[in-house]
């Protein structure tokens, strides 16, 4: 046994003794329960980061769960991100001095598969290195063809059940990009700015955005403000800029009294709540703001100016047409901005296709309630009935090439929609004319991911689907909760009538040592390639667990994982002590010393297994670690030692501490393991668990 403990010599030959070996595949016991978990698919576009390191607490489950003898299935995949792929793929085209509109949407799309299939194989590598034990013979991607139909299958379900339908509605959309994004993608910045006070005809109103008022189609007073109850339902003439136009005053509880002067303009093709009060009321809807972000022919000579240029224009002209009564310069507010790019989003009415959630939210709600789904912790409950309460219908059009397109054909003729995942339909379902278009846009690719535990599993048809299917974990990050875990749980039960998982546990953030969120920005971002080529997989693992609860975040330093790296080398010195001892102390017979470390072991075993069986991972860590090192280093082996216990029952335990050990950090000890002498013919990933 060598000396050191080197990372670097053990984990590659070990990873591919795993799986040359076939451990990783389940073999089917139609006795035993089987144990699944899917893994939660990282973007095919980038490495992975720190956060992906977190898929120690699945490889700990599956591994343990393994050990029992349990029909075991990790199952590997990823995702093609559509629209965060497409911008990653998009910036390498910028430094080429090209962009997407140089290419036709087959030879873009094609592009974009051959980029992400290169790092695909580097992400899957990336796995491999933190050792976790995924059954890559069963590999799935969301673009696979499989994946498509099923998620073909399900939109003409919904279709079919009347719970899908397409609308031209106000949603958020990054002129940069080119696509709009559902409520949960916005991220929501809070920024100071000019509050513009315009004199509209008798009054005086305040907005931020002077340059929409070219869209404007009434102004708004809540009707409980007696102030303005005699121009309710009137008509004002009002002077702008392109001369004078006349709009109707409405009254709607929309209108807060308490801002600005109390009575604001109302624009339904540019604000959400504009937009709202112009269905209740039936107003025309005017767009002055276009897909490319500026000013469309309605604004007249500021026509084709960017949005930002437009305001400090108009509002620079209406105070020298002497139509600005004053402006406050210290207005803080809140806009909403594309999480990729911080570009603040323009509301548009566009078509998009939208589903109809509070069908759906409400039996995922009762999932949850009668325990068919346990969410881990208990707290994120609140939090999920809070927001399946609010839900909204969910827009899944976007206007990116990379993705599934919507399987949906528009008639030339009478214009009538006609969706089918069969193939290209050859006729419209209304009139049967064949002049027939495809919708240009792709599923967001939360609705595609959110059918992942059914569709990864072949459903319904498949012996895995039938064999694995609901799945018994789904493991992922707490701000995923609404994103995605919600979803698939809307999904899930509305497809097969089951919710798709048993448990749901979530997990914290990995911050970085000052309790900062990781971003490029700040320069904190960590690489976990850095991290286990200088301390090992081991450490890594170890570090992520060590004394951290469910849902809780966790600031990770190089102090930490420096010092699981030397609990690395202590487990190594224990066992090179064990093997090497020359002494091989036998007290022919147990003695009482040998009695105590039998049961203290027996303990150990017992509540390491209640532990993992409430999924408190983080305390079986703490405990496994000061077990090993603080009980079993400093005083067992001390008695052995000193001629107190025999070495079989030292060897014995010892080898029982390793199993307890290895679904956290299998490397070490699956060497250990193969250098140690035991009874055990197989290799320590498929050894009986201690019972």
């Amino acid at each position: 046994m060598e000396t050191k403990y080197d990372h670097k010599l053990v984990e590659d030959k070990i990873y591919h003794m795993w799986e040359s070996g076939g451990f990783f595949t389940p073999k089917i016991d139609k006795s035993k329960k089987p144990f699944t978990i899917v893994l939660p698919p990282p973007n095919a576009n980038a490495a992975l980061h720190l956060g992906h390191a977190m898929y120690t607490v699945e490889d700990i489950l599956i591994r343990w769960h393994r050990m029992m003898g349990d029909p075991t299935l990790w199952l590997p995949g990823a995702d093609h991100a559509g629209f965060e792929t497409q911008v990653v793929y998009e910036k390498q085209l910028s430094k080429e001095g090209k962009s997407r509109f140089d290419f036709k949407r087959e030879d873009l799309y094609q592009n974009i598969w051959d980029f992400v299939q290169a790092n695909k194989s580097t992400m899957q590598n990336q796995l491999r290195k933190l050792g976790f034990s995924l059954d890559w013979t069963r590999e799935k991607f969301t673009l696979d063809q499989q994946i498509i139909n099923t998620t073909y299958k399900t939109f003409e379900k919904l279709w079919e059940d009347k719970l899908l339908y397409r609308d031209s509605r106000l949603v958020n959309y990054c002129t940069k990009h080119g696509t709009g994004f559902s409520d949960l993608e916005v991220e929501h910045v809070e920024q100071t700015d000019p509050l513009y006070y315009m004199k509209y005809g008798p009054f005086v109103l305040a907005t931020v955005r002077p340059e929409t008022k070219f869209g404007d189609t009434a102004v708004a007073v809540n009707p409980n403000d007696k102030r303005f109850q005699k121009w309710v339902d009137q008509e004002i003439e009002v002077e702008g800029l392109l001369g004078k136009f006349k709009v109707k005053v409405i009254a709607d509880e929309e209108i807060d009294p308490n801002f600005g002067t109390g009575i604001a303009k109302v624009t339904p093709a540019h604000d959400f709540k504009d937009f709202d009060m112009g269905k209740r009321h039936n107003l025309e809807m005017k767009q002055v703001i276009g897909l490319d972000g500026k000013l469309t022919s309605l604004a007249g000579p500021y026509a084709g100016m960017k949005v930002k240029e437009a305001r400090e224009k108009v509002a620079a002209d209406l105070e020298a047409k002497g139509l600005m009564d004053h402006v406050d310069r210290n207005y803080v507010h809140t806009v909403a901005t594309c999480y990729k790019c911080g570009s603040v989003l323009e509301p548009l009415p566009i078509p998009q296709w939208y589903i109809k959630t509070k069908l759906l939210a409400q039996k995922a709600v009762e999932a949850v309630e009668n325990k068919e789904t346990t969410i881990i912790p208990e707290r994120f409950n609140k939090v999920y009935f809070d927001w399946m309460d609010k839900i909204r219908d969910w827009n899944i059009s976007r206007q990116v090439v990379w993705g599934i397109r919507i399987p949906a054909w528009q008639c030339q003729d009478c214009h009538e929609w006609t969706v089918s995942e069969g193939g290209i339909p050859t006729s419209c379902v209304k009139c049967q004319s064949n002049r027939l278009v495809q919708d240009t846009d792709t599923f967001d690719t939360w609705f595609s991911s959110g059918q992942w535990p059914f569709a990864t599993l072949g459903y319904p048809d498949s012996d895995d689907y039938k064999n694995f299917y609901p799945i018994s974990v789904m493991e992922t990050a707490y701000d995923i909760l609404f994103f995605w875990v919600a979803r698939m749980i809307m999904l899930g039960i509305y497809v097969t009538g089951k919710s798709p998982f048993k448990y749901v546990y979530l997990h914290g953030l990995v911050r970085d040592s000052k309790g900062q969120k990781m971003s490029k920005s700040k320069g904190n971002v960590v690489n976990p390639m850095d991290l286990v080529e200088k301390y090992g997989a081991d450490a890594v693992r170890f570090a992520l667990m060590y004394t951290v609860g469910p849902g809780a975040d966790q600031n990770l330093s190089e102090d930490k994982i420096r010092a699981m790296r030397n609990f690395t080398n202590k487990l190594w010195n224990m066992a090179r002590f064990i093997l090497t001892d020359e002494t091989k102390i036998d007290l022919k017979g147990q003695s009482k010393k040998d009695q105590d470390l039998l049961v203290t072991t027996k303990t150990m075993v017992d509540t390491v297994n209640k532990q993992l069986t409430n999924f408190d991972l983080g305390m079986a860590a703490d405990y496994l670690y000061d077990f090993t090192w603080h009980t079993f280093a400093d005083d067992w082996i001390e008695c052995y030692k000193k001629g107190e216990i025999s070495y079989r029952t030292l060897l014995d335990c010892f080898l029982q501490t390793i199993k307890l050990l290895h679904p956290f950090m299998p490397f070490v000890t699956e060497e250990i393991w193969s250098l140690l002498p035991h009874n055990e013919k197989t290799p320590l990933i498929i050894s009986s668990w201690p019972m």
